[in-house]
């Protein structure tokens, strides 16, 4: 789930880019032939606009792109309705697949680590779906792989837990890839508000966190936009953080989801964000490893990361059983879950909080 790359020391400076997209959604679609053709259309949309703006960064900045990190739902949207088998037929892809050697490809034209986020078929959960991370290096490889741990809409490794850790163990839960341009890790969409998930990369040696998001664009400071930034200054990380420019093929109106597309320093700041409303590669900005990882060996009270006494609240994480593990294994066999699952599970979270007096 994770892979070293140890192609010798990191670049000291290079330029990562939020690149900000719209996406055909596939819900409208008939079948999945039709599906995976307009799945095609965003594929080669995609790979010209990672090309494009590479290009015109390089000749306007003169620093050469090395991360690209793509929206959530760029190659589908998201399931309205659709029931789990019905969007893993449609949607989800292959871990073989030919949509992944496609973005492979992308990664060796353009030279660059690609991130993004798709749904796909876990082998070992034919069941189910999850929806994934991933990091594809130059060479093609997919150097890491993450499957989304909190959703209310679809099945997360968590809901298989025991079965997923007999695989991957947990490392690979929450990978990390050591590669030529640092040590990168994901963060899914909401997942940006929950600090745990960031603090698992962290502890994992963590540098550069990359964030494939479709939010709602708003002029406000949003609760994803605090965790955003939170997350970057109590990790000292990078974030590198893509939002959808819109989202068409649906009756939902297509720029709500707009703008945000930002990379974040290890000090919370905004070094670069794109303006709503439209495909924007304005969202790039220089990551500077050296001066990351020296900000992180430093003494004083700025090193939020080396001073956490994280034993002192393991066991009020033990004691505490917000949602159950396992509840889409049935026997040791994973299980589709209806939609209407997911709202029991959490009104069952809830009751169970409200009883220990936490909510």
């Amino acid at each position: 789930m994770s892979t070293a790359v140890p192609e010798g020391p990191p670049p000291a400076r290079y330029a990562a880019l939020a690149l900000q997209l719209t996406t055909a959604c596939i819900n409208d679609c008939a079948d999945r032939a039709a599906a995976r053709a307009r799945m095609a259309g965003n594929l080669a949309r995609v790979g010209a606009s990672v090309a494009a703006s590479k290009a015109f960064i390089r000749q306007f900045s003169g620093i050469d792109v090395k991360l690209v990190v793509l929206p959530e739902y760029f190659l589908t949207g998201f399931p309205l309705g659709e029931s789990v088998p019905v969007w893993r037929d449609k949607a989800a892809l292959q871990i073989d697949g030919p949509e992944y050697q496609a973005l492979a490809d992308i990664a060796a034209r353009s030279d660059v680590y690609l991130a993004g986020n798709a749904y796909e078929v876990d082998p070992h959960f034919p069941e189910l779906y999850f929806q994934t991370c991933f990091i594809i290096a130059p060479n093609r490889e997919t150097v890491l792989r993450y499957r989304r741990m909190i959703s209310l809409s679809g099945p997360t490794p968590y809901d298989v837990w025991d079965r997923y850790l007999e695989i991957y163990g947990l490392e690979g839960v929450f990978p990390v890839a050591d590669t030529p341009i640092g040590r990168l890790a994901a963060i899914a969409s909401e997942e940006i508000q929950y600090p745990e998930i960031a603090r698992m990369g962290a502890l994992r040696g963590a540098e550069i966190f990359v964030h494939p998001s479709s939010e709602v664009g708003s002029p406000s400071v949003a609760p994803k936009e605090l965790g955003r930034r939170a997350r970057a200054a109590e990790n000292i990380a990078y974030v590198v953080s893509a939002n959808s420019a819109a989202l068409t093929g649906t009756a939902l109106p297509a720029e709500s989801t707009t703008g945000m597309s930002k990379v974040v320093d290890y000090y919370g700041q905004i070094l670069a964000e794109a303006a709503p409303g439209g495909e924007s590669m304005v969202a790039y900005a220089t990551l500077d490893l050296g001066a990351l990882r020296a900000c992180r060996r430093k003494t004083g009270l700025s090193n939020v990361l080396s001073r956490q006494p994280l034993q002192a609240y393991a066991e009020s994480y033990r004691q505490t059983v917000i949602r159950p593990a396992n509840l889409l294994l049935d026997g040791g066999k994973a299980r589709a879950p209806e939609r209407r699952e997911f709202t029991e599970w959490q009104l069952a979270d809830i009751e169970r909080l409200v009883k220990r007096r936490v909510l």
